[in-house]
């Protein structure tokens, strides 16, 4: 409570240092999601339970029943370092501790289990491996809190934009995930292909328009977007690619949009 009284968004983690769900749906992740949380699973529930999402400053939400059995169960607690305006450089093991002492400005560093938490003022995409033993965790990501750390804090670096940006551009463009048409010939049944046309455009305009839960929101999108064209046949890469670059230009990567578009399409038997 201090911590979110602090404006520190944070939500509680198990032994394994992963996130748990704060309902009992999710508990154990019996909804099915995934067990990193960075890539929405089938979990359908109408509020954020677990993982980056879930984390809030919220005291009424922290000290409520729907949270209290995942606080009795949690062995640490988590934050969302992009709901705080910090970027944390987690560096892994010495090497890249020595390395992040020649390469980075000084700024306020958490020691952990086996090396570093440098933590910087502004956000970035997250990125893992960067280099070798070098992770950036900042929007939709989480970070384990191991206390305030020493050091005056300053801002993300160029350095640290520069190895997100090398690391992004080095992933492979998204792949939409192939929809099988029906035997029929893949003819649209639908009214006209304006109905899809108007569909593909409010789906993008949910997405970007989500002012918070994006990654829920894009499941969500392309679950309603596959529910309704899915099984026709009438979808092409092209309209996948839009929902794809909505999102990403929300902050999503290429490949949660592949994981998104993927995990929609196993929750429905496609």
């Amino acid at each position: 409570m201090a911590l979110a009284d602090g404006h520190l968004p944070v939500l509680p983690l198990g032994a394994d240092k992963r996130p748990l769900g704060n309902c009992r749906g999710c508990a154990d992740l019996a909804c099915g999601g995934r067990p990193n949380m960075k890539t929405p699973g089938p979990c359908l529930c109408p509020w954020p339970c677990h993982g980056w999402a879930a984390a809030t400053t919220n005291p009424t939400v922290l000290a409520s029943r729907q949270w209290g059995l995942a606080w009795r169960r949690a062995r640490a607690i988590g934050y969302h370092p992009g709901g705080a305006n910090v970027t944390v450089v987690d560096l892994d093991n010495p090497d890249a501790v020595e390395w992040a002492r020649t390469a980075l400005p000084a700024t306020t560093t958490v020691p952990t289990t086996r090396g570093e938490h440098w933590i910087y003022s502004g956000t970035v995409r997250s990125v893992n491996a960067v280099r070798p033993g070098v992770d950036i965790k900042s929007l939709m990501s989480y970070a384990r809190w191991l206390g305030p750390g020493t050091g005056a804090m300053t801002d993300v670096p160029t350095a640290v934009h520069q190895l997100v940006q090398e690391k992004s551009a080095a992933r492979p463009a998204p792949r939409a995930v192939a929809v099988p048409a029906p035997a029929g010939g893949g003819r649209c049944p639908h009214r006209s292909p304006v109905y899809l046309e108007r569909g593909i455009a409010m789906a993008e305009q949910r997405i970007t328009e989500a002012s918070s839960g994006v990654h829920a929101t894009v499941y969500r999108v392309f679950l309603a977007v596959l529910s309704a064209h899915g099984r026709c046949g009438c979808l092409t890469e092209a309209h996948i690619g839009r929902l794809f670059t909505a999102a990403q230009a929300k902050g999503e990567t290429a490949r949660h949009c592949t994981d998104a578009w993927s995990n929609a399409t196993t929750t429905l038997g496609m």
